[in-house]
């Protein structure tokens, strides 16, 4: 289930000329039959709804003044939002002769055109006020309350988010409880304006309007409408060939633009104009997934783009106000102002902190680091905390998206216990690792989205497939560059096409850990071999390049320089652009000696990826494969991977 509350307003949306009639309180109980809340937002002064509306109890809030009062039914408990208003303010309005005019706790009411002497009153004594309209009604109230902030402090007692509400309403104060949902509707005598914003316009009116609603929220939680609603969709990127055609015609729009400025005034408007109809033509169509129902696999060998294609994702997704549940096997997420981490390498995460900061996020994410696990407990340990989420999720939609980071730590292909714990409907989430076949089937057949990116993409599709019972589709030869991927939506019998992921608008380092302290693949680390290729001495991760770097002599040193090769690794290896960026310009300042260029690097390197004090080795490296890792740091490439071991 997505949708949670109903968030109504009062007068001509739930009730006509003050009164709610019988069949709608009839719908609002259905409501609540179907496990959802009811919440009351309304402008009126909460005293004058507990006089008119005689069943206040079906709602488990009621927000009174416009956002400014509070209300619990149960408990009869009221809590003010907002200060009241200023008495010189009060006092003044009286003063200049406005007769008709109500003052609540935090709220002056009156109708038009009784606003022009409050706006005079306003600015003539500096007050921080701000007045909204209800049809012919009139309030002024302190600056920042609204329906919305109303609302939201109603949503945090009853721990529930916007994105699983629904706001319905029909005048201009309205608009900020609808911009605050995540689904807006209106009633149909609601005024135009506000119909233009909603996502949905009831057929009828009023009250029956609300019933309408009801009815369609409790038959299929509006999965058809919300689906097509531009707030429920998260933009994964742009259709290649579109893009392919953008740039092809830009040789050719030069050349219109040159011709244009020998021709006419009116020519040249002319030409402008189907250069634009060409331009909006050849844009790349974007590309969307449901933000909710959405399982997604992303798949991909290191090095195609796909952490930088998921930090996108994830950030979109916070801005959206998505809550996101992060399951990070390697310790890649590190505390930010978006995300908060439990666990590290020393500590094992709590399940119960977990579950507690889900349902009181302080952050957009919840990071859940299991380097402290140990590498075949993992998927025991994912499998109780999804049975907590899951539990969760039920009671509140929240967290909006599970995150498995590495999910062959989690859902290991094989693994006995998939069937039991692996819960039947993940209902949203995303999954990122190196191949499909690394996974359980039991895993895979809840995936209704893959993301297939590098040059085993047409591979990843056909495994997905097999593993899925699916008729294996027959793709012809697609090269796919970085940050490029074969999206298939399951529900259809083959990919789509390729589309390149939307980066995000930030650059996040992912594998900050790895990439220091780690262990990277033989075909992945950096090589120190000289002029005369008689050295081969193997960095398998950042401190140990600065290490290395240090201990060989400058024509060594200088032999990679002049290549390019330091800033070439950090780039298609480390995946990190800004240090490779900041190395390119090392690399070719001619006025450093080898000693001062290898100083600078290396001070790039450490500003980066600080090495800790005492660093511990993670909890993936247990006693069975130390020595396994001892051979890898001597250059032995050709050693088989223990079992489990991140091929990444």
């Amino acid at each position: 289930m997505r949708f949670f509350a109903l968030a109504t307003d009062y007068d001509n949306t739930l009730a006509s000329d003050g009164r709610v009639a019988d069949a709608t309180w009839d719908a609002l109980e259905r409501l609540r039959a179907s496990g959802r809340q009811a919440i009351l937002v309304s402008g009126r002064e909460m005293d004058d709804l507990l006089e008119i509306c005689p069943r206040l109890d079906l709602f488990s809030r009621v927000v009174a003044e416009n956002g400014g009062v509070l209300y619990t039914p149960s408990t009869g408990t009221r809590r003010l939002l907002a200060p009241p208003p200023p008495p010189a303010f009060v006092d003044e309005l009286r003063r200049r002769g406005l007769a008709h005019f109500s003052v609540s706790e935090t709220l002056v009411a009156t109708m038009k055109p009784a606003e022009q002497i409050a706006l005079a009153v306003i600015r003539d004594l500096g007050l921080g006020l701000q007045i909204i309209f209800n049809g012919e009604a009139v309030m002024i109230v302190s600056p920042g309350i609204s329906k919305a902030s109303g609302l939201h402090e109603a949503l945090d007692e009853l721990t529930l988010s916007p994105f699983n509400v629904v706001g319905v309403g029909d005048a201009e104060n309205d608009h900020a409880l609808l911009d605050a949902c995540g689904f807006s509707v209106a009633v149909a005598n609601a005024l135009p304006a506000l119909k233009e914003h909603a996502d949905m316009v009831t057929s009828q009116a009023a009250g029956a309007g609300v019933a309408e609603l009801v009815d369609a929220l409790v038959k299929d939680d509006l999965h058809e409408r919300a689906s097509r609603a531009q707030r429920s969709r998260v933009l994964i990127g742009h259709a290649r060939e579109a893009v392919e055609a953008a740039g092809a015609t830009g040789g050719s729009r030069a050349t219109e633009a040159t011709e244009a400025r020998r021709v006419t005034e009116a020519r040249r408007a002319t030409e402008a104009r189907r250069v634009t109809e060409a331009s909006k033509a050849t844009e790349a169509p974007d590309v969307y997934c449901a933000a909710h129902g959405s399982v997604v696999l992303l798949a991909g060998e290191s090095g195609c783009g796909k952490s930088t294609a998921c930090a996108g994702l994830l950030e979109r997704l916070a801005g959206m106000q998505q809550l996101l549940c992060i399951i990070d096997p390697e310790g890649d997420y590190q505390n930010d102002d978006d995300t908060i981490v439990v666990g590290d390498a020393h500590t094992a995460p709590l399940i119960d902190e977990i579950v507690q900061l889900l349902l009181r996020p302080p952050r957009s994410a919840v990071a859940v680091n299991l380097l402290r696990v140990p590498l075949a407990e993992r998927p025991a340990f994912c499998a109780s905390l999804l049975l907590e989420v899951q539990q969760l999720r039920m009671r509140t939609g929240r967290p909006h998206w599970l995150v498995f980071d590495e999910a062959h730590h989690l859902f290991p292909a094989g693994w006995a216990g998939a069937s039991q714990t692996i819960p039947q409907t993940l209902e949203t989430a995303l999954a990122i690792t190196v191949s499909p076949q690394q996974l359980d089937s039991a895993f895979l057949r809840q995936v209704n989205l893959l993301l297939a990116m590098g040059p085993s993409a047409g591979k990843a599709v056909q495994e997905l497939a097999k593993a899925t019972g699916r008729a294996v589709p027959q793709l012809a030869g697609t090269e796919l560059e970085t940050g490029q991927a074969l999206l298939w939506r399951l529900d259809s019998p083959a990919p789509e096409g390729v589309i390149r992921l939307e980066p995000g608008s930030k650059h996040r380092l992912r594998h900050r850990r790895k990439y220091a302290e780690g262990l990277l693949i033989p075909e992945r680390s950096f090589y120190f071999r000289g002029p005369e290729q008689a050295l081969n001495l193997r960095a398998h991760n950042l401190v140990l390049f600065v290490e290395i770097a240090e201990g060989v002599d400058a024509p060594t040193w200088q032999y990679h320089r002049e290549r390019g090769d330091y800033s070439r690794w950090f780039d298609k290896e480390i995946g990190d652009p800004d240090l490779a960026a900041q190395a390119r310009q090392i690399e070719q300042d001619a006025s450093l000696d080898a000693a001062e260029s290898l100083a600078r690097i290396k001070a790039a390197v450490q500003e980066r990826y600080t090495q800790p004090e005492n660093p511990s080795m993670p909890a993936v490296l247990t006693a069975k494969n130390m020595d396994a890792a001892a051979d890898v740091a001597t250059g032995d490439g050709g050693r088989k991977r223990s079992k489990g071991e991140n091929a990444t």
